[in-house]
């Protein structure tokens, strides 16, 4: 039987996460007994979410956990076959056995494999699911995506788009931003690491927005609540300029009485809310990119022992897309 790599948290982040907060281990793996499968991981997810479960969800000395797509290599079990494709949340290691339970098949002629991990994955149906169950989005309304150009943020953008929003995201820098407009179609887009949030939303939206979908927290989320529209919704997605305090808050916002006279909504969600949204959310993404209307890309980096730099690499932005790690061939 295979041996197989994984990665452990050997110690919780304090801040930003380093290398020496991981541990590559290898261990040998049994052969499937009756009713379990051997599944060999092909691509790994890294995602921002995970930071905040190092701090106190995740047990230091045991495997990440992280959401992958492999394909089934020895099976004894009557639902699944040797050469099934599957979504599981097992990442962080080569091999693993399941009893099927937590594994769901994919269907790997509707779009690549890796695209499973992203915008016809976890991350896609988090953008579908919280712009038009959460956000509640209507045709034709105005949209703010913070961290536009990520897995999720991109996906969201495009969804308003092809609903006739107008829409508006921010990014890292200045090639992002020129990739949002000329590429995933927004209205306008700037680079807040540069420009002031509050005069660019004034810019790119004149009479205020309806939905701001929060990545990001900080000074973005108080630019969006001072031009919010009355009745305006926020699903929050993520605050990931808060996952790396260290005994210091990251400011803002200051402005909360905004949602008081305007009505407005905030309003956190997580993917595992929109299960029953998985029928349409699959055959209305798989449409859309068959048909060019949803576009995307994947940084990915090979090899497990590349994981950790790869998780990190997401608080600096050095990935465009979806950030993978490519475990084996296909």
């Amino acid at each position: 039987m295979p041996s197989s790599k994984e990665i452990h948290l050997k110690s919780r982040p304090a801040g930003l996460p380093v290398q020496e907060n991981f541990e590559l281990i290898e261990t040998e793996i049994a052969a499937p007994v009756e009713g379990e499968v051997l599944v060999k991981n092909l691509y790994m997810s890294v995602d921002p979410y995970m930071r905040g479960r190092m701090n106190e969800a995740w047990p230091t000395g045991a495997v990440l956990m992280g959401g992958a797509l492999g394909v089934v290599v020895e099976s004894n079990h009557a639902d699944f076959a040797v050469g099934d494709h599957v979504n599981n949340g097992l990442g962080w290691r080569e091999y693993f056995l399941s009893k099927g339970h937590d594994l769901g098949k994919v269907d790997a002629s509707l779009a690549p494999l890796s695209a499973y991990l992203g915008v016809m994955g976890m991350p896609g149906l988090t953008a579908y699911g919280g712009l038009l169950v959460t956000g509640e989005l209507k045709d034709g309304e105005t949209v703010f995506v913070s961290a536009a150009s990520g897995a999720v943020g991109s996906v969201v953008g495009q969804i308003a788009r092809i609903k006739g929003c107008t829409v508006i995201g921010s990014a890292g820098s200045d090639d992002k931003v020129t990739q949002l407009v000329e590429e995933f179609g927004f209205n306008h887009a700037f680079n807040y690491k540069t420009a002031d949030p509050l005069t660019e939303l004034r810019k790119g939206a004149p009479k205020g927005i309806d939905v701001y979908f929060e990545n990001v927290g900080g000074l973005q989320l108080e630019a969006a609540l001072t031009h919010m529209r009355p009745y305006g919704r926020i699903p929050i997605c993520g605050m990931i300029a808060h996952y790396n305090d260290d005994g210091t808050a990251t400011p803002g916002p200051r402005n909360l009485t905004e949602t008081i006279y305007k009505f407005i909504t905030l309003k956190g969600f997580v993917v595992s809310a929109f299960g029953d949204q998985q029928p349409q959310f699959l055959k209305d993404m798989s449409g859309w990119i068959k048909s060019g209307e949803m576009k995307y890309h994947e940084t990915i980096v090979d090899g497990i022992e590349q994981a950790p730099d790869a998780f990190i690499g997401l608080f600096s932005g050095s990935n465009n897309g979806k950030m993978l790690v490519k475990l084996a061939d296909a």
